[in-house]
């Protein structure tokens, strides 16, 4: 009788360089280095990369108040809808820090501003942002 073989895990291999880089590209896109953040995508980095609280680049630069880096994710496909691991929203991220030029750069890439717990609309009627309120079709 022989030794069945070992199965293999389905686990990614945590490779310390991969992670030390996935960590640059997240904080590039919190700072809002939209041409550096735009060459990894174009090398070869998933537009929906996302760190340990689920949290991708598109939610970190709408968040960080960054549109151009949300423009540049989107229009290489990047999902304006893809929530965090506690269900929020990038758009639900960018009411809430008052970054209205993130906010039209979502609704224009597809952002669904009733998706979402709490939702971009909630947000924006909880924090009494009127003008947002309008924007999403929405009455105060």
């Amino acid at each position: 009788m022989t030794d069945a073989p070992t199965p293999q895990s389905n686990e990614p291999a945590h490779d310390p360089e991969v992670l030390e880089l996935a960590q640059k590209i997240f904080e590039l896109a919190r700072n809002g280095d939209t041409d550096t953040v735009a060459a990894y995508v174009d090398a070869g980095v998933p537009v929906n990369l996302t760190n340990d609280k689920g949290d991708s680049l598109v939610m970190l630069a709408a968040y960080h108040g960054h549109a151009a880096v949300v423009r540049a994710l989107l229009d290489r496909g990047a999902d304006p809808d893809k929530p965090n691991d506690k269900g929020q929203m990038p758009i639900a991220g960018a009411v809430f820090k008052g970054e209205d030029e993130v906010v039209r750069v979502l609704l224009e890439g597809g952002a669904d501003p009733r998706a979402g717990e709490p939702s971009a609309v909630e947000t924006a009627r909880m924090f009494e942002k009127t003008k947002l309120l309008e924007l999403f079709g929405e009455t105060a």
